[in-house]
């Protein structure tokens, strides 16, 4: 019987395709993390340190414009998940992450996810490669909308 933290693991694209017992070791070095409404999670140019699981409430993620304010990019639901690139990469956060209401988060360390991987190859191989799906995916999404922009823009 799965838990909360498997269950919301197994829900994430990242993580689906593992093994049951992938799954079950690797919620175990899962936390939540309560967050009241308008709170940060974290800010553009934190260190990256944590994935999160969106249990409850909604995120927004925004950019802070010179001059300007906030710039939502997204506003991200129960069941979504960001923060993904502090799991693969030592650079600082891109954007904002706001409670956009009250809500419940589940966070997974960079390091302890890169200690797990360092101690099991198999499970290392499945979520690697799920890594280079998900941006690949990302990256033709992105391409797609490049496109669009540059076609619509000849005709606006």
């Amino acid at each position: 019987m799965m838990n909360s933290a498997e269950y919301a693991l197994r829900q994430t694209t990242l993580f689906s395709k593992l093994s049951d017992a992938h799954l079950s070791v690797l919620a175990t070095v899962t936390s939540l993390r309560e967050v009241p409404r308008g709170e940060y999670v974290f800010c553009e140019g934190d260190t990256g340190d944590c994935f999160y699981i969106i249990l409850e409430g909604r995120v927004r993620i925004s950019r802070r414009i010179p001059g300007m304010g906030e710039e939502a990019l997204t506003i991200l639901n129960a069941g979504a998940y960001f923060g993904e690139m502090a799991l693969v990469e030592d650079l600082p956060r891109s954007a904002d992450a706001v409670a956009h209401e009250k809500s419940t988060l589940l966070c997974l360390a960079g390091s302890d996810l890169q200690d797990l991987m360092f101690i099991n190859r198999d499970m290392a191989y499945e979520i690697l490669w799920s890594f280079v799906r998900t941006l690949s995916a990302r990256l033709r999404e992105t391409g797609n909308k490049l496109t669009f922009l540059t076609v619509s823009s000849r005709f606006g």
